[in-house]
This record gives C-alpha cells, sequence and structure tokens, in this order.
C-alpha cells in the first residue's frame, strides 16, 4: 500500500467521524459548514486569479458568484438540518455523493480501461460507472431499509445524484487544468484542498434532494 494511499484512507477515517458529529450534532454541522466554506472560497479564489490573471472584474464577478453560492448552498444545509426528516434527508444525499467518489475510485483503480474525457485524465469509464452502481445500491438500499420499500425511483434518485456529483467534479478539474494546479490545497492529506474533496457534493447533493422531494 503506497504512503499516499495510507494518507487518503486515514483522512477519510477521520472526515466520516466528523461526518457523524454533524449529523448528531447542529452545532458541529454550523461550525464544519463555517470552516468548509471558508476554504472552499480562498481555494477557488486561488485558482480562478490564475486563469484569469488580469482580468480583475472578471476575477470578482465570478468569485462573487462562488460566494453567493457557497453562501445559499451551507445556509440551506444549516436551515433545513433544523428539521429532523429533511437532515436525514440531506444526510442520505451526501453520503450517495461520498459513494459515488468511492465508487469512482475504487472501481477506476481496479479496472482502468479508457479515459472518460480529456478533462481529467485519471477519471475513467469503469470509474464512472463504479460511481453510478455505489450510488444508486447505496440510496436504494438505504431507502429500503427505512421505510420497507422499494420503488424504481429510488434508481433514478441515486443514478441523478451521481451523474451530478460527477459532472461537479469534472468541471472543477476542468479549472484546475487551465490554472495548471493538481489539487486545490494540502489541507486533507492524501486528498488535496477541500474543494477536491466537495466539488462534486456541490452539485450533486442540491440535484439529488430537489429530486427526491419531487419524486419521493
Amino acid at each position: 500500500m503506497s504512503k499516499n494511499l495510507k494518507k487518503r484512507i486515514y483522512t477519510s477515517a477521520a472526515l466520516l467521524l466528523i461526518l457523524f458529529f454533524m449529523l448528531i450534532n447542529n452545532f458541529v454541522l454550523g461550525y464544519f459548514l463555517i470552516v468548509l466554506s471558508m476554504f472552499s472560497v480562498l481555494e477557488f479564489n486561488k485558482i480562478i486569479s490564475i486563469i484569469f490573471t488580469k482580468e480583475k472584474i472578471k476575477i470578482f464577478l465570478i468569485n462573487l458568484f462562488f460566494l453567493s453560492y457557497i453562501f445559499l448552498f451551507s445556509s440551506a444545509f444549516l436551515i433545513l438540518s433544523y428539521f429532523l426528516h429533511l437532515k436525514i434527508l440531506i444526510f442520505l444525499i451526501l453520503i450517495t455523493c461520498v459513494s459515488s467518489d468511492i465508487g469512482g475510485f475504487v472501481i477506476g483503480k481496479l479496472f482502468k480501461g479508457k479515459k472518460l474525457t480529456k478533462l481529467s485524465p485519471n477519471k475513467t469509464i469503469s470509474g464512472a460507472i463504479g460511481s453510478l452502481i455505489f450510488s444508486i445500491t447505496f440510496f436504494s438500499l438505504t431507502i429500503y431499509y427505512l421505510t420497507k420499500n422499494f420503488e424504481i425511483y429510488f434508481l433514478a434518485i441515486g443514478c441523478l445524484t451521481s451523474i451530478a456529483c460527477q459532472t461537479g467534479d469534472l468541471f472543477f478539474s476542468f479549472l484546475k487544468r487551465k490554472s495548471l494546479i493538481k489539487d486545490t490545497g494540502s489541507f486533507l492529506p492524501g486528498h488535496g484542498g477541500i474543494l477536491d474533496r466537495v466539488d462534486g457534493m456541490l452539485l450533486g447533493m442540491p440535484v439529488g434532494f430537489l429530486t427526491l422531494l419531487m419524486i419521493y
């Protein structure tokens, strides 16, 4: 096992522990949302400042849009979490996003194969399929466990959540390639920056949650 993989595993375990405390305590949730938001905004600013070096107005407007999005995302996450049933659904979608990342990483490493797109040379078709399988399986089995019911649209929700996660991931991969950087930061050993870890969730969670509310 490589040194970087060990770091990734240890960091992932720590993140899961933090996620558990965020689930059971809204104060912890609010605190970490602030921390994650601050780092995400700073890391995004670094990327955009590199891409649009001399275009100050464009940098300001893009950063303003991202800051507004992060504020709305975090505010909605925290406010909705004060309603227990909505908090359960939010965290269900969040962990479905995590499952998508895990599926893409594990299956992609095992099977490798043809590249998915030039935007991200590390992304493979097998990884994309793994992301879909892991998301659909986790979401469907968890809903079945909670409700003792299974409907075909559970598969659709898991699928759409994974697709949105992968789209968000690819978008930020494109920005990183444009700025010629590998990771948005080094805050998370083995993972890179905060934005490297939450990029897919920023799109996957809203899409998954809204789809769940509309369909379920």
